[in-house]
């Protein structure tokens, strides 16, 4: 007794309260309102999900596809802006490959017949293009075929029922002034000579006029300068142009 009264004179004889709660909500409620607010984000992004507009949510995955490259043809109305490009790059990868296999047909036509002396072929993403020596086809300022011109012309043929190219019959003289009575000029006699190869391919195969046309280019389009006797012969000539059937202008 005689310490607990020491120790109270010494404390002024008051005695000290407990500390006081801190102040606030309790920790489980700042729980359950963080778990409310994340509740109500949710429910407001499936009621944001319900009003979304179909076309633009089709476009816009219709880019995020064409982005990674996985595009579809669509032919309907919802379909996006960009699935025409992708279209035409198929159909270009397509006609590509279909240009290099007539081209290789081509090739092997010329090998097998023994034409290699007077018949070229080549192709390119525009077309394949089958070169007839002139000396080959036709005498000097004659638009008449000769026997060998119709080889190569049965070639022109097998290559055109094979497949459903359009072709464009190029005929092409050289730079010398022609002597002839029936031709008034170089533009009348590779016109002719033009003219003559698709009467021919009309009259042997059954391959229809509105796949095919004549042009004549007179000496407007040499291959070599005409300064020699070798180069006008390469200059004469008569060129098979096939171009796929897709091509708006041929």
């Amino acid at each position: 007794m005689a310490e607990q009264e020491a120790v109270e004179q010494q404390s002024g004889g008051v005695q000290s309260d407990p500390p006081k709660p801190d102040e606030g909500i309790p920790p489980w409620m700042a729980t359950f309102a963080d778990m409310v607010t994340l509740l109500l984000c949710f429910f407001v992004l499936l009621l944001s999900f319900t009003n979304t507009n179909v076309t633009n949510f089709k476009k816009m995955m219709g880019s995020i596809q064409e982005a990674l490259g996985v595009q579809y043809e669509d032919s309907s109305a919802l379909s996006t802006p960009y699935a025409d490009t992708s279209f035409q790059e198929r159909r270009s990868v397509k006609e590509n490959r279909l240009i290099a296999e007539l081209g290789v047909r081509i090739a092997k036509s010329i090998r097998a017949k023994d034409l290699s002396s007077m018949a070229r072929v080549s192709s390119d993403k525009s077309g394949v293009m089958l070169r007839l020596n002139n000396q080959a086809m036709f005498a000097r300022g004659s638009a008449v075929l000769t026997s060998a011109a119709q080889q190569g012309l049965q070639v022109v043929i097998d290559a055109m029922e094979g497949t459903d190219f359009n072709l464009i019959i190029r005929g092409h003289t050289d730079s010398e002034h022609i002597q002839s009575s029936l031709y008034h000029n170089d533009w009348d006699l590779s016109a002719a000579r033009a003219a003559r190869c698709l009467r021919y391919i009309l009259e042997n195969s059954d391959i229809p006029a509105s796949r095919m046309k004549a042009v004549g280019y007179a000496n407007a389009k040499p291959i070599l300068p005409s300064t020699s006797e070798e180069n006008r012969m390469m200059n004469r000539r008569v060129e098979f142009f096939y171009i796929p059937s897709g091509r708006s202008k041929w």
